[in-house]
């Protein structure tokens, strides 16, 4: 006996049809995928100009891989630019921040991995009314 299901097409779906949470920012949207004990995976956009604060993690690192867009990405000492299908690693305890310097939206892929994933682990190192 066969078993048929409708599906729905992804890009039908909203946020509450798939059980996905977005959260809005200044800067642009994060889309949690999955999460699992120790790693979180989210879809990030961030809007054509717009960067997140310099932050700092005690108990994750992280890994984005550009899906579209370009990415500038301060890691430590390092400054770089990253376009599609390219990634980069942030270790624990890296001072960090990605910004958008081109004219459309940036879309990356967060991969969160750690013993602790919680916002508490979230330390901003800097104040600026154009970041978020």
């Amino acid at each position: 006996m066969t078993e048929t299901t409708d599906l729905t097409p992804l890009e039908t779906m909203n946020a509450s049809d798939s059980g996905l949470h977005t959260e809005e920012r200044f800067w642009g949207t994060v889309t949690v995928l999955e999460t699992g004990d120790r790693y979180r995976i989210s879809r990030v956009e961030v809007k054509p100009g717009h960067r997140m604060k310099t932050q700092i993690h005690y108990h994750r690192s992280e890994h984005w891989i550009v899906v579209s867009g370009t990415a500038k990405i301060i890691c430590g000492e390092t400054e770089s630019l990253l376009i599609q299908n390219q990634s980069s690693y942030v270790p624990v305890c890296t001072p960090h921040r990605l910004e958008n310097p081109g004219v459309i939206p940036l879309v990356l892929i967060e991969v969160q991995n750690g013993e602790f994933l919680g916002d508490e682990d979230i330390i901003r190192l800097e104040e600026d009314d154009k970041e978020g």
